[in-house]
This record gives structure tokens, C-alpha cells and sequence, in this order.
């Protein structure tokens, strides 16, 4: 027996991703009225890249769940925006490694600020306890479909 406990109604909401979709407009938004000029697109790219400086390209595509056009074109952004600068790969020059600017740097904690506010915002009166089961089943999910 199926485990698909949403009405047909329901079914659509949840594939895409209403409470996704309602955080990052709302992120947006913060980062505008924060005068932070950058999309949550190229925010997720810098986030990781905070995380880790200096990932490939392709590692970045792994990171943040996107293909390599979708990549090139952040990072071709994120270059004008002089956030970050492309270097050849000193064992394979085919590969470009991604390095943060000090500008880049910068945005960090204002830009994680701004971030966190919104998470508070989104999860206002959720409990730690739906917080984690909410994360276990959407981990369930991914796995299944992964």
C-alpha cells in the first residue's frame, strides 16, 4: 500500500516546495532591505565557498544542487560583482578553482546575519522537536529519490 497520505490537492503544493519557495522570496527580500546587492542564487555560491574557498567548479555544482551552466553564469556574476576570481587548477588547468574576494569576505557575517533573521522569522513557533522530525522525513525523501 502506497504511503502517499496527501490529497490530490495537497500533492502539487508539496512537490514545489511552497515553504521553500515563501523563504528564499522572503530572503530576498531581507537581503534588499539589509542593502545587500546580491540574489539568494549567488548567496548560496558564496555561502559554500565560505564554508570551503577554493572549490572547483563542479564541486560547486554538487554543493548547491545545480548544473554547470547554472554555475558558469553565478560564477561569471559573481566575478563582475568582484566577489570572486576564477584560478586554473595547478594539477589539471581545465579546472577552475573558485576563490572568495576580501569584498567577498566582507558580506559574510551581515550577509549570514540577514540569513539567520529570516530562518527565525520562517520558523517562528515551530518546536526544536518538528524542526528535527520535519528534517529527518525531508532527509527520508532525498535518500528515496537520490
Amino acid at each position: 500500500m502506497p504511503n502517499n497520505q496527501f490529497r490530490k490537492s495537497e500533492l502539487y503544493s508539496f512537490i514545489t516546495g511552497k515553504a521553500s519557495t515563501a523563504i528564499a522570496r522572503r530572503l530576498q527580500k531581507n537581503f534588499k532591505q539589509a542593502g545587500l546587492d546580491i540574489t539568494i542564487e549567488q548567496w548560496s555560491v558564496l555561502y559554500h565557498l565560505w564554508k570551503e574557498d577554493g572549490m572547483s567548479q563542479q564541486l560547486l555544482c554538487d554543493a548547491t544542487f545545480r548544473d554547470k551552466p547554472s554555475i558558469t553564469r553565478l560564477v561569471d556574476n559573481l566575478e563582475k560583482l568582484k566577489l570572486v576570481k576564477r584560478v586554473a587548477s595547478k594539477d589539471d588547468r581545465r579546472i577552475n578553482m573558485i576563490y572568495l574576494t576580501p569584498e567577498a569576505q566582507e558580506l559574510q557575517e551581515k550577509s549570514m546575519e540577514v540569513a539567520n533573521q529570516t530562518l527565525n522569522e520562517a520558523l517562528e513557533g515551530v518546536t526544536h522537536g518538528q524542526v528535527e522530525i520535519a528534517k529527518e522525513v525531508l532527509q527520508m525523501v532525498y535518500e528515496n529519490l537520490k
